[in-house]
């Protein structure tokens, strides 16, 4: 498929920059693959009315980390950023950096650590961080929150809350799992009191999830690796529900990818930790999930391929157009779609 395939007409003042409060306030496009009416209009404090008795949701635990450091050049002072994507070896950490610098380069991030540029290149570049304690530690000191790009304003201290699930237990990611972010400790009661069960499972976002694709032919776009795990709690649950023609409910397209990533040839989960390249687009067989719960997504993004594989291509774009006619709220802290 071609990527023009997934642009589609956008007002740019339909980005949400702040989150609805409360959470479960935001406004949800329910989209029925089959059924009349094909669009539905509600809340998401409305899903547990929404979904099915039976049903399992599964919610991508990972926790965002502060991981936005900005800093200067010395010793000319000029300006960078950095954003840290993920530990190597102790101190040494895997970077998206912005600036012009080369592999020896001293970086300064206020009067707290200093880095050294070890490695530079198209497909990586790696900083090793001089700070007393950890980095962890040095982030959670004077690391920022890294809201997405198209949010055009400095993080807040509140940031640091609204831009993390309520369900957020593992650190590693550098992006908020969005879909999650709807729920709320109520929503969460008061599924389970209608019977339907809740399963966990860990995927750390990374920039690999936003990477632009830039080839004609989507086929032709690589996914970076992303690290994964599951519970056997979960994996035993999941597949006692297939087992028994339960409905899987994924919340978040990190969700699915690591369901569709761990799922066997036999269709069963297996538990443990791995990482995935898996990239979804239409042509993909589902064999897990059988609902989303998303945000809507960037124009020729994998977010929007994979729900496009999921929902229907022409059905996704008429609800993408009924989306911005009923000027739903757009991207991470906007409105959401439930597809069944």
């Amino acid at each position: 498929m071609r990527l023009s395939e997934f642009d589609f007409p956008f007002d740019e003042s339909l980005i949400a920059d702040y989150p609805v409060s409360p959470r479960d306030h935001a406004r949800l496009l329910v989209v029925l693959r089959k059924g009349e009416p094909a669009f539905q209009h509600a809340r998401i404090k409305d899903l547990p009315n929404l979904l099915r008795s039976d049903d399992v949701v599964v919610l991508n635990d990972t926790k965002v980390i502060p991981a936005r450091l900005h800093g200067t050049k010395r010793p000319t002072g000029g300006k960078i950023e950095a954003l840290l994507v993920r530990p190597l070896e102790e101190k040494h950490w895997e970077v998206l950096l912005k600036g012009h610098v080369d592999v020896g380069q001293i970086l300064q991030f206020h009067d707290e650590a200093t880095a050294e540029v070890l490695e530079r290149s198209q497909e990586r570049t790696v900083l090793r961080i001089n700070t007393r304690g950890s980095v962890t530690e040095l982030l959670d000191r004077i690391g920022e929150v890294p809201l997405p790009p198209y949010i055009k304003r400095p993080a807040t201290e509140q940031d640091k809350e609204t831009y993390q699930t309520v369900f957020a237990r593992s650190e590693g990611a550098v992006a908020a799992p969005t879909a999650g972010l709807h729920f709320t400790d109520r929503l969460l009661v008061d599924l389970k009191q209608k019977g339907i069960q809740l399963a966990t499972v860990t995927l750390h976002v990374g920039p690999g999830t936003f990477r632009p694709v830039t080839v004609d032919r989507i086929e032709d776009h690589h996914m970076a690796a992303e690290w994964f795990d599951i519970s056997d709690e979960t994996a035993q649950r999941l597949n006692a529900a297939k087992a028994e023609g339960r409905r899987v409910v994924a919340v978040g397209t990190t969700s699915v990818r690591t369901l569709e990533s761990a799922v066997d040839q036999a269709g069963h989960i297996q538990a443990g930790a791995s990482e995935t390249r898996l990239f979804i687009m239409p042509g993909f067989r589902f064999t897990m999930v059988d609902a989303l719960l998303t945000n809507f997504h960037l124009p020729r993004t994998t977010l929007l391929m994979l729900v496009s594989a999921f929902g229907g291509h022409e059905q996704l774009r008429a609800a993408y157009a009924e989306a911005i006619t009923a000027r739903y709220r757009f991207y991470s802290y906007g409105d959401a779609m439930l597809i069944q």
